[in-house]
């Protein structure tokens, strides 16, 4: 009888390691087949309308691709691997998605205002954190909160903390470029738009007064080229004056007093056609300046 055990237990182990051997093989087989792994499997191409007219060789290239073909997730993590900055940008959203750390030890050391001040902060991006205020608006009591790369849905994580707990009597919300450039991943029109009413809502709840900016124009983003974001920022600015006449805030156009017929920053105003240089914030300062005051005013 163990004899006969023995004999059907070795059958089994027999079969088994047939079987084994077989999966194996298959697993071999896929693995060496090029480009089924994550790391190496190359995006879909996309084709824009224009290519299906020309079919020129490098239509899929991202300085090429349509304003109506986005990037893939592929393309966006494949662009930022490699990368020091977006490298560091990404593990900080891991951790503090608005960067709330940023400006936390400044919020909590900054004085309530001083009776009859009219404080006012600045929220935004890189074009918030590099205009010198103090330059633009000196004696004036304007707090800069901008934040470089910064999407509006991380600027109203962080609204509560750098706006409405410093107790401004204004604030001015300029947002939507890196929107557009997809820092935070791909975005809607619609989503930019709800982002920035909610900011204003918050605010308008807290008793401080509204001013909404248009975005800068640009006709690209030099780090993720080939979005065409021209059309997209006009549209947008559009519903932002549509919407600031309609809930009664403040709006301020700098994007008329700073495109080129192209619709974009032209050189004498930035240096690389999205960051404003000093001739550009002089030509922001007067209009955000007189937004203030209206928005005082009412």
């Amino acid at each position: 009888m163990k004899q006969a055990f023995r004999a059907s237990w070795t059958a089994r182990r027999i079969v088994l390691a047939i079987a084994l051997g077989m999966v194996l093989s298959a697993l071999g087989l896929v693995a060496q087949e090029p480009g089924n792994a994550p790391e190496t499997k190359a995006p879909p191409q996309t084709t824009s309308a224009a290519a299906t007219q020309s079919t020129p060789a490098t239509a899929t290239t991202p300085a090429a691709r349509s304003a109506n073909t986005p990037p893939t997730a592929a393309e966006i993590i494949a662009r930022r691997s490699h990368d020091p900055y977006w490298i560091e940008h990404d593990k900080l959203m891991s951790v503090d998605f608005g960067d709330l750390e940023r400006f936390k030890a400044a919020d909590a050391a900054l004085p309530p205002p001083a009776p009859g001040e009219d404080r006012v902060i600045f929220m935004g991006d890189s074009i918030t954190e590099g205009w010198k205020l103090e330059t633009s608006f000196p004696g004036k009591p304007y707090i800069n909160r901008g934040i470089s790369g910064q999407t509006s849905p991380q600027m109203l994580v962080r609204f509560r903390q750098d706006v409405i707990d410093l107790d401004p009597k204004v604030v001015v919300i300029l947002a939507g470029t890196n929107d557009l450039a997809e820092n935070t991943g791909p975005m809607t029109p619609r989503e930019t738009e709800n982002n920035l009413a909610s900011m204003a809502d918050l605010a308008t709840a807290n008793h401080i007064h509204v001013v909404l900016c248009s975005i800068t124009p640009s006709v690209n983003f030099p780090w993720f080229p080939g979005l065409d974001p021209a059309p997209k920022i006009a549209a947008i600015n559009a519903w932002i004056r549509d919407y600031a006449a309609q809930k009664g805030y403040v709006y301020v156009d700098f994007y008329s007093a700073l495109k080129d017929p192209q619709g974009g920053l032209p050189a004498n105003l930035s240096h690389d056609g999205v960051h404003p240089n000093p001739a550009g914030y002089a030509v922001m300062a007067p209009l955000a300046e007189a937004g203030i005051k209206r928005a005082l005013a009412r």
